[in-house]
Order: structure tokens, then C-alpha cells, then sequence
């Protein structure tokens, strides 16, 4: 399925014709903004050396402007928001001005996978360094908060011993690669993944030559057949097929994003046999390198490219100028087979276990992983892997071992039967460290969660297909909010005169699922905006209405775009 429109409905147009785009194939390298001026002075792979070398060591007021806002990026580091600046604030104030003296450190983890040891690492480091901190992103990462440019030497070099790192985890680059949580210990998996994510992350990342991108580029691998890494929302995505006369090998889909333009990923058409995975993503990337939009940084993603090109151009661009010979057609991934969060207790294989579980809205900390790594050394395991929807899941877990690690799960707060609204909510990080938020998040959707389950446990049984629940601190949907049955939007919300913390709201969205065979964004229902405090109450009276009004098994999305506007008030 095609969407070419924004959050508002309107159509996602290409740059007017005739005007320097800032394309390095077309228009030539000269830099069209000031962002282009300064990554092309001094790229953001370099700055490690100034941060190991002077500003470690002279401190944070030692760091000057374009490293502390841009460059650092190229290593996983943001500043974060400085505590006390309330959300109507948020666009008043520059970077400097709300960036407190701490910062954000994502550490990258390339199909979500994780050691016992490199675990233990992490512990450390929240321990240590970020005092406690340690939240699990939708894009299977790491993220630590309160750390210190002086301690950033001696973090690189504990994750570094264990194979971890932090190389382009932010900036314009090639940003984790999402890989299926399950990759390699599916009964009934299509394909392993694994070499295909190894290669690339070994190619290409910290690679120069593509460390300068338009915009930040995201990349999604699976060979499961529950579609579980977003596949339509990522810049490029891989995607699990049998071919019928080549085997097993990819489906190749462009030109996914969401933010404040979101549009879905378009099918290329095109078969990617496991052997020319990297070399096609490598194709992709240079693409969006040498044709990306430079001018104007809201217009520098490649789904606005997509929009211009179409899937056939962009197919015979990517044959003919980056491919040493075509691709062959293939066929689209079948319809998702099961839920793609990997929830509960599941066979492997090899007659072990994979347990997934859920942590309240991906938020855990230095004594939960500890805690966690304390539970797969007792269970025999050494594997554990991050999903995109905010979940991990222990692997290679033995018949005998099960209950005692499931209790232990449960014990850290990390349950393997969560409700089904502690399942299927996320939320991003928000106010209370993000300079781009305008109201909290994770705590509001923590109380919703609890409420919400609480005032509809008469109603659970009812609710046969689940009912996702997004929640976003600011426009940019880090949390996905047009692609949730219930998505919220942050923004200041007027009641008699006074502004208070709330969110718009977008229903009826949703990616391919065991529910529904495509993607499809949300609505937005003129004027229907809800403060946090009243959250849970919108939330309950939707579903409770959804249940009194569905036709048949017509699920929450199919009712919230049937129904007129007055229904969803």
C-alpha cells in the first residue's frame, strides 16, 4: 500500500523543478545550508578523536557549538533537555538553551542482539555512568541518560572490549540495523538474517564515504514471517521471501518514514538473493547519498526522493548506476504470520525456548539488565535479544529451566503475560529528557497502562485482536504514533483559557500484522484532543465503544475509520 500524504492529508510533493536541490548528482557538492557547510568542513566521524583527547579532559565548557549540537551526533551522543523548561517553551528557546550539561548516549545494537557479558557491561555502565538510567527505543538500542563528556572515553572503552559500540548511532548516517529478534532459532523461519546484518554493519558502518547522508537513514532486516521489523517504516527494508525458482532470499522495500510527512515504504519488485544483501543495501544508501534532497533538511529523507521517483525509476537508478547486473522480480512477503513482538513462551528450533517480555513501555534500568543477566546465567543461556516494539527476548532457554526464569522475569518487572494494554503500548522518551518533547511520556503512559487495565478487565476477553497504544512527546512520532490504533501526538492543549500538557490524536493506524495485511496511517478527528491527566478516560471510552459498535471481526482500526467523527469523541 502507497501513502504519499503528510500527517494533515496533504500529498508529499517533490521540489519544484528547475531548482537546485542540493543532489550531489545532479546539482553538485556545493553546500545549499549551513548544516551542509559544516559536515563537509569536518566530518562527524572525527570529532571522536577531540572528545577522547581535550574535551574529556577540559570539560563540557571546553566543547564549542558545532561539535556539541552536530558532530557529536556521529557517535551517539545528544545533549538532553535541561531540567525545569516546561513544554511551552520547547520552540522558544535554541539548542543551547534548553541543552542541559549531560547527555543521551545510544549504544547501537544491530539486530537487537546482546551477550550475557556484554549485558553485564551495560549494567555497569547505568550503574556507573548514567545514574540507573537505561531505556530499550523501538529501534533496538541502548539509551543511557545523565552522562558526563568526561566519562565517555571509559565508556567507549568498556563497550568496545565487548563488541559494542557507538559509531553512528545518531546523526546523518546509517543508523542501526533493525533485525528480527528471532534470527536464527525460528522453527518456522524463511530465512537467517544474521550474515546479511554482520556484513553490513561491518562494511559500511564508520565507513567516510557514507557518513555524510541528507538526513538519517534506517535500515530493517527479517527473514520471519511475523513481519517484525517495521519493514514499512524504514528507509530500506529486507524482507523474508521464497522465491519460486531461485529459494529463499529478500523482498526490497524504499522509502519508509514518519515524523510530520510520514509516508510507507513502496515495494521495489525486485528479488535480493542472500549473497547480494549488502552489496543492494550498500546501492540504496549511495542513492539516497548522491540523489538525497540537501537544500532543505525537512526535505531531506529519501521517502521524499521515493515520492518523486516511484519504485520503477528508483529501480532502474539502483540497476543501472549501482548494481553490477539486475535483480530479478520476486514475489511480496507473505501476510504476517503471528504477532511480531515475541511475547510469552515459544518453542526454538533446536527444542529449547525464547521467552519474550515486556517491560512498562521499554523503560528498565541498571538493576533490571543486572538483574536480567543475573537470570539467563541461572538459566544456561547467553543470548538476549531487543525488539522494535520496545520487548526483549531470551533465547536458547532449556525445558527445565523455564519456570524458574520466568518467575524472575515477572519478580524484575519484566513480564512474560503482560495485560494487553502493558503489551501493546510504547512510548518515547519525552520531557523529561528531550529537547524536541512538550510533555512527559513515559510516566503518563505508565499510569495509563495501569489505569486502563484496571477500569477494562471486564472487557479483556472481548478484545480478540490487540489495540496498540502509542504515545509521543512531540510532532516527530519517535513513537509512531500515525501507525497505532490509538497514536498521540504531544502538544499544549487550552482548557478555559489555561494550557496544560496533552495530545492530539490519530486513530485507526497500523503496520502489516497478523490483523491486517497492509499498513495504513491513522486519522486525525477535527478538534479531538485530550489533556494527559484525561488519557485513560478517551482511551476507555473508545474501546468500550469500539466493543458495543464493531461489525462482526472488524478490528479497532477498520471501526475507527468506518465510523463517523462523532463516534470517536
Amino acid at each position: 500500500m502507497t501513502t504519499t500524504t503528510d500527517a494533515s492529508g496533504r500529498a508529499l510533493r517533490p521540489p519544484r523543478s528547475g531548482r537546485s536541490n542540493g543532489q550531489w548528482a545532479v546539482d553538485g557538492k556545493a553546500p545549499l545550508n549551513a548544516n551542509e557547510e559544516w559536515k563537509q568542513e569536518d566530518g562527524g566521524l572525527n570529532v571522536r578523536e577531540r572528545i577522547e583527547q581535550v574535551y574529556s579532559k577540559e570539560g563540557f565548557a571546553s566543547i564549542p557549538p558545532q561539535d556539541l549540537s552536530g558532530r557529536f551526533r556521529w557517535w551517539g551522543l545528544y545533549t538532553q533537555r535541561k531540567p525545569g523548561i516546561d513544554g511551552g517553551r520547547t520552540a522558544q528557546l535554541d539548542d543551547t538553551e534548553l541543552s542541559d550539561e549531560y547527555f543521551m548516549l545510544r549504544v547501537r545494537l544491530d539486530g537487537g542482539a546482546l551477550t550475557l557479558h556484554q549485558l553485564r557491561v551495560l549494567a555497569d555502565i547505568s550503574h556507573e555512568f548514567a545514574r540507573g538510567t537505561a531505556d530499550i527505543s523501538d529501534r533496538q538500542n541502548i539509551q543511557y541518560h545523565w552522562i558526563r563528556v568526561e566519562d565517555v572515553p571509559e565508556i567507549w572503552r568498556r563497550l568496545e572490549e565487548v563488541g559494542l559500540q557507538t559509531t553512528e548511532a545518531c546523526g546523518d548516517t546509517p543508523r542501526v540495523v533493525l533485525g528480527s529478534p528471532l534470527a536464527g532459532i525460528a522453527a518456522d523461519e524463511i530465512i537467517d538474517p544474521t550474515p546479511t546484518i554482520d556484513e553490513i554493519t561491518r562494511r559500511f558502518v564508520g565507513d567516510p564515504e557514507l557518513a555524510n547522508l541528507p538526513r538519517k537513514f534506517k535500515s530493517a532486516v527479517t527473514g520471519h514471517p511475523s513481519l517484525d521489523v517495521v519493514h514499512e517504516i524504514n528507509d530500506i527494508s529486507l524482507v523474508g521471501v521464497v522465491h519460486p525458482e531461485l529459494g529463499a532470499g529478500y523482498d526490497l522495500w524504499v522509502g519508509g518514514g514518519l515524523s510530520t510527512a510520514p509516508r510507507l515504504a513502496e515495494r521495489i519488485g525486485a528479488f535480493v538473493a542472500p549473497e547480494r544483501a549488502a552489496d543492494v543495501w550498500l546501492g540504496v544508501i549511495s542513492i539516497f547519498r548522491d540523489y538525497g534532497y540537501r537544500r532543505m533538511r525537512t526535505k531531506a529523507r529519501l521517502k521524499f526522493l521515493m515520492a518523486e521517483w516511484g519504485p520503477e525509476k528508483f529501480r532502474q537508478v539502483l540497476e543501472t548506476e549501482y548494481l553490477d547486473e539486475p535483480l530479478p522480480d520476486g514475489p511480496p512477503p507473505a501476510p504476517a504470520s503471528g504477532p511480531g513482538d515475541h511475547v510469552g513462551v515459544h518453542l526454538q528450533k533446536d527444542g529449547n525456548h525464547y521467552v519474550g517480555a515486556a517491560p512498562v513501555v521499554g523503560r528498565i534500568s541498571a538493576d533490571v539488565l543486572a538483574g536480567l543477566a543475573d537470570l539467563m546465567e541461572a538459566a544456561g543461556t547467553d543470548r538476549v535479544r531487543l525488539t522494535p516494539h520496545q520487548k526483549l527476548v531470551v533465547l536458547d532457554v532449556a525445558p527445565d529451566r523455564l519456570d524458574a526464569l520466568v518467575a524472575g522475569l515477572e519478580e524484575l518487572g519484566l513480564s512474560v503475560t503482560p495485560g494487553p494494554f502493558r503489551r501493546h503500548t510504547m512510548a518515547c522518551t519525552g520531557i523529561e529528557f528531550c529537547k524536541l518533547a512538550i510533555v512527559e511520556t513515559k510516566a503518563t503512559a505508565a499510569t495509563a497502562v495501569a489505569e486502563l487495565e484496571r477500569r477494562l478487565a471486564d472487557v479483556t476477553a472481548s478484545l480478540d485482536s490487540p489495540i496498540t497504544l502509542n504515545v509521543n512527546g512531540c510532532p516527530n512520532s519517535c513513537a509512531r504514533i500515525q501507525v497505532a490504533d490509538i497514536g498521540l501526538k504531544g502538544q499544549l492543549v487550552t482548557i478555559d483559557g489555561e494550557q496544560r500538557p496533552g495530545f492530539q490524536v490519530h486513530l485507526g493506524g497500523g503496520l502489516a500484522s497478523a490483523d491486517r495485511d497492509e499498513a495504513g496511517l491513522g486519522r486525525t478527528v477535527r478538534g479531538l484532543k485530550v489533556t494527559a491527566d484525561e488519557l485513560p478516560d478517551l482511551v476507555e471510552r473508545l474501546v468500550r465503544r469500539f466493543l458495543d459498535q464493531r461489525e462482526g471481526g472488524e478490528t479497532f482500526a477498520g471501526w475507527a475509520h468506518r465510523v463517523d467523527e462523532e463516534a470517536l469523541r
